[in-house]
C-alpha cells in the first residue's frame, strides 16, 4: 500500500472493509468464488433465509463487488471485482496456514 493517502482513499478502504467484515456476506462470496449462481442456489449453499440473503446481495451489489445477471425469472449473481479473489487467497491461505500450525502443536501435546 502506497504512503501518503488521503483521508478520503483510506475512508473508502475502510467502508470496503467494513462490508467484508460481516460472516454473511463472506459466505456468499465464498460461493461466487467458483462462479455465477442464483438467488435459490445461494439460499442452499449458504443456509441464509432469502430475505437476508437478499438484503446482502444488496450491499455487495451496490459496493461493487458483485453483479447481477436478470434471465427471465432468474437473477444471477457473480464476483465482480476480481481483487477479491485475491484477497480472499491471501486470507484464506493465511488462516490456513496458521489453523495447520495449531493442529499440529495440538497434535504434538504442546
Amino acid at each position: 500500500m502506497a504512503g501518503h493517502l488521503s483521508n478520503e482513499v483510506l475512508d473508502l478502504i475502510a467502508e470496503r472493509f467494513r462490508i467484508l467484515s460481516e460472516p454473511a456476506r463472506l459466505k456468499i462470496l465464498n460461493v461466487l468464488l467458483d462462479g455465477e449462481r442464483t438467488v435459490s442456489e445461494l439460499v442452499d449453499a449458504t443456509e441464509l433465509n432469502q430475505a437476508n440473503l437478499s438484503k446482502h446481495l444488496g450491499l455487495l451489489r451496490s459496493s461493487g463487488f458483485v453483479e447481477r445477471r436478470k434471465d427471465g425469472l432468474f437473477s444471477y449473481y457473480r464476483v465482480a471485482d476480481p481483487s477479491v479473489t485475491d484477497l480472499c487467497s491471501i486470507m484464506c491461505g493465511q488462516l490456513e496456514a496458521k489453523v495447520e500450525e495449531r493442529m499440529a502443536l495440538l497434535e504434538a501435546g504442546i
